[in-house]
């Protein structure tokens, strides 16, 4: 009895000197905690749109001044790189920085970009000192959401654009608040850094005017300095111009519209997926739901929620976009897609009841950054995704720890237990995403072992054509190669720009299965579409997932309409 009760004491010591060190030492607490969250996945092999900023980079390392003048194969057709990404090029001079000093493989490109998420969640702590008094619960309640630490284990440009972006809203909102001219133009040149790396990063323009002019209430003068990146764009778009013949800031925004037609899912459809994706993105908020809210409010939010659903999504034109969701799924797409949308009425909600209760300066900016980020994702982006939601992450942490309140240094049980089940459900899509990637890769690398190069294309793209070019394979090209009998082709099933050959002129030689993901998935055909919600209305979904397949047709003759549009 007297050793265990040593062991409780010493036990209980060493608790106490923990809890006192990351009160002491907030900011080394969130760098170990990010690091530690995100180091399991260092080695995910490259997926989705991770190889345009690849290829980008090492363009950039042998034409620094030219890095959109190549072509690339990402819809069937080469095409201009600069036509395929939409993306302006700073996230990729990073990666191009990385990959001169750590290499090309994937441990050390997400080594090198495990920078910017730190950045990030610092960011969110330091702006959180400003808004509320408990910023180390605000900073690690946004490291917990899913959509951040699954961003984090991308190679695109999103998190890189949110961590200057945060940093940008620290200055301004310090340079404003003292008239410190210095953190202003620190403030606007992060803003056109931001706009560089990502072009959502322009809405941090109207959102800085709007947080002044509440703060000021008159037009104040500090705007001026938000030339600095409306300048700097102006000239990235005659750069642009001159280099490619398009200036492509307005042409990513025609591309947008472009798209949405495309696509063709209804402006209902695309607000209804917003709320989904918004709750489920942002799930750290909906955890925390029953000690934000009355019972009287969440039933309030459910009954909205069952009523969303009951018009929007129970529509045919809803079904017969999604047919793709087999019959016996549906069920528990639909209530995945109740609880969700629930979650993001229940965001929308806290900051709007934000705003009404302190109607300052800080909760202005709040309500803005939400509610701005939501109806750009729901109405002008391309299509919604989580990239599209990530910008609102550490709005909505800040937003929790107003709302919760408590002593700024203390924990309670109700807080742990909550950090703890948003933080497992965050690191569980992780892995489901990160064994999807590995499947692309090994599906790759199976058809490439079967094999040889010659007389041999594939179609698909994404992970999978990179490893597949890496390999020395080559990608068909539909009004450039030419087919002849006896050629094999390899066609992943659930891929993109993909066509399906006609039955009558090819034969089914092989098929390739590798396992993926067992019960969560985040882009497959049982209704998740994390990186597209064209391709599943929910940013990740429970269930029956299917593995991906590869099929390999040989080719009986030699005409390229063979393939279906």
């Amino acid at each position: 009895m007297f050793w265990a009760g040593s062991i409780s004491a010493k036990e209980s010591g060493m608790s106490a000197n923990f809890k006192r060190w990351i009160a002491a030492h907030p900011a080394w607490t969130l760098v170990i905690a990010t690091i530690l969250a995100l180091a399991p996945f260092l080695a995910k092999p490259f997926n989705i749109d991770d190889p345009l900023f690849l290829w980008t980079a090492k363009q950039i390392l042998a034409h620094p001044a030219d890095p959109l003048g190549f072509d690339v194969n990402w819809y069937g057709e080469m095409q201009p790189i600069w036509s395929v990404t939409e993306n302006p090029p700073l996230a990729a001079y990073y990666l191009a920085l990385a990959g001169a000093i750590f290499g090309w493989g994937e441990i050390g490109l997400h080594l090198a970009f495990l920078l910017p998420a730190i950045v990030a969640i610092l960011g969110t702590y330091r702006l959180a000192q400003a808004a509320c008094g408990r910023p180390l619960f605000a900073a690690l309640a946004t490291l917990s959401m899913p959509v951040f630490l699954l961003s984090s284990t991308t190679l695109m440009c999103d998190v890189p654009m949110l961590a200057l972006w945060v940093w940008a809203i620290v200055f301004w909102v310090e340079g404003a608040e003292k008239n410190d001219r210095w953190k202003l133009f620190a403030a606007a040149v992060l803003v056109s850094l931001a706009a560089l790396t990502k072009y959502f990063g322009v809405c941090l323009i109207p959102l800085l005017v709007a947080y002044s002019l509440f703060l000021k209430r008159r037009f104040p003068r500090e705007t001026v300095f938000l030339l600095i990146p409306v300048i700097l764009l102006c000239v990235y778009q005659w750069i642009t111009r001159a280099l490619y013949g398009s200036p492509l800031l307005s042409q990513a925004a025609e591309y947008a519209t472009f798209a949405q037609g495309v696509i063709g899912l209804s402006r209902a459809t695309t607000m209804l997926a917003a709320l989904s994706f918004c709750g489920g993105c942002l799930a750290t908020a909906v955890v925390f739901a029953p000690w934000l809210w009355r019972k009287r409010t969440l039933a309030i939010f459910a009954v909205v929620s069952v009523a969303v659903y009951a018009v929007l999504f129970g529509a045919k034109p809803f079904w017969t976009h999604y047919a793709s969701i087999e019959s016996s799924q549906r069920l528990i797409v639909q209530l995945q897609m109740i609880f969700w949308v629930f979650g993001g009425i229940s965001v929308l909600g806290l900051a709007t009841a934000d705003f009404r209760q302190r109607r300052d300066a800080l909760s202005c900016l709040l309500w803005l950054w939400i509610f701005g980020t939501f109806i750009f994702a729901a109405l002008f982006n391309w299509t919604v995704n989580g990239r599209t939601i990530l910008p609102m992450a550490p709005a909505a942490g800040i937003l929790l720890a107003r709302c919760l309140g408590d002593a700024p240094s203390r924990f309670s049980l109700r807080d742990n237990i909550g950090l703890a089940v948003a933080a497992t459900l965050a690191l569980l899509v992780v892995r489901a995403d990160f064994i999807a990637a590995q499947a692309a890769r090994e599906s790759a690398m199976l058809t490439v072992a079967r094999y040889s190069r010659d007389s041999f294309y594939f179609q698909g793209h994404w992970g999978f054509q990179y490893y597949m070019e890496a390999a020395g394979m080559r990608a068909f090209e539909y009004s450039r190669t030419t087919l002849k009998p006896g050629d094999l082709l390899a066609l992943p099933a659930d891929n993109t720009s993909v066509r399906s050959p006609n039955p009558d002129t090819v034969v089914q030689w092989d098929q390739i299965t590798v396992p993926g993901p067992r019960w969560l998935a985040t882009m497959n055909p049982m209704g998740a579409g994390f990186y597209a919600s064209s391709r599943g209305p929910l940013p990740f979904a429970f269930g029956k997932v299917i593995d991906p397949e590869i099929y390999i047709y040989h080719l009986g003759t030699n005409a390229a309409s063979s393939f279906k549009k």
